[in-house]
């Protein structure tokens, strides 16, 4: 599968929120909104449990936070953007992050985890493919872009 395959306009935005937390909250909406996960409160702790262990900003302005959740049919990819950046977000580097990717897979769902994470990993080791991320205007031109449109 491609990375298209898995990004939903509905499901690319720019972040307004400027705190770790709040970010992650506000892709957690989008998720609640599509109906897909009909456990949200759990949902919200494991995303949460997951970064207590060790934060997933992966440094270079870039960060997935990542589960893998039980009653997840179909792999759920968001996308947030945020030129402002989000300083809290405890980063490898301790950089900024100004990408999120989160990712939401069934607990069986391990190679479509991998497969996803590499596609990611390959789009946005780009710099100038990030610097076009940050200069979209709307989720559609987000996802637009993921796709490779």
């Amino acid at each position: 599968m491609k990375l298209e395959d898995w990004i939903k306009k509905d499901q690319c935005m720019l972040l307004k929120s400027s705190t770790k937390t709040e970010a992650i909250l506000e892709m957690l909406d989008i998720v609640a909104a599509t109906g897909s996960i009909s456990d949200m409160e759990n949902l919200k702790k494991e995303i949460f449990y997951r970064e207590q262990i060790m934060s997933t900003g992966l440094g270079q302005g870039l960060a997935v936070p990542h589960v893998r959740f039980e009653g997840t049919a179909e792999p759920i990819v968001l996308i947030g953007t945020r030129k402002e950046s989000i300083t809290d977000y405890e980063s490898l580097d301790d950089a900024p992050v100004m990408i999120v990717v989160m990712i939401i897979v069934g607990p069986e769902q391990h190679r479509e985890y991998l497969r996803i994470l590499s596609l990611v990993a390959h789009k946005l080791k780009n710099k100038a493919f990030q610097e076009e991320l940050l200069n979209c205007e709307t989720g559609e031109q987000i996802a637009r872009l993921m796709a490779g449109e």
